[in-house]
């Protein structure tokens, strides 16, 4: 199947799409500070560096968008264009997620993810749900963690 944009439009779309700062970040961070909970943004110093780090609770955040991190659920859907580099790429991305976690364990850090389906879409927590659920993971002793939308085919939060 043809891409529906030509490659000038396709370029444009992916120089668009964000790295830090996205959206899901911006309400998770809106959240976290609303329940009192303070943080530092983008480590460089830490393995993987981490969305949100904090230090006080020593835990590390990860928001990761559903696509790029290949999480199962309803908003992650393979492309039909290019689908051996996609499929190549996204499993690059989630190596990588694994090292870095395993890296900040090494340390001593506990590792959380919030995945973008928690935060947006049809399946997504609303808010009071999701501050709640923050701060109960943030203040408990899980190791790591995950906080999916309603509808991700797994438990709500659980283990990473």
């Amino acid at each position: 199947m043809a891409d529906v944009h030509t490659p000038a439009q396709r370029q444009l779309n992916m120089q668009r799409i964000r790295a830090r700062n996205t959206r899901p970040e911006i309400h998770v961070r809106r959240l976290l500070h609303r329940n009192g909970l303070r943080f530092r943004l983008h480590r460089r110093d830490l393995p993987g560096s981490p969305d949100i780090v904090l230090p006080r609770h020593h835990l590390a955040l990860f928001v990761h968008g559903c696509f790029w991190h290949g999480h199962a659920c309803p908003m992650f859907k393979v492309p039909a264009t290019r689908t051996e580099f996609w499929l190549a790429k996204i499993a690059t991305n989630k190596a990588r997620d694994q090292r870095a976690v395993e890296a900040l364990r090494a340390l001593g850090w506990r590792c959380g993810c919030v995945w973008e389906c928690a935060v947006k879409g049809p399946g997504r927590l609303s808010e009071e749900v999701l501050a709640v659920r923050l701060a109960q993971l943030v203040r408990s002793d899980a190791q790591t963690f995950n906080v999916r939308g309603e509808t991700a085919n797994s438990s709500k939060t659980g283990p990473a």
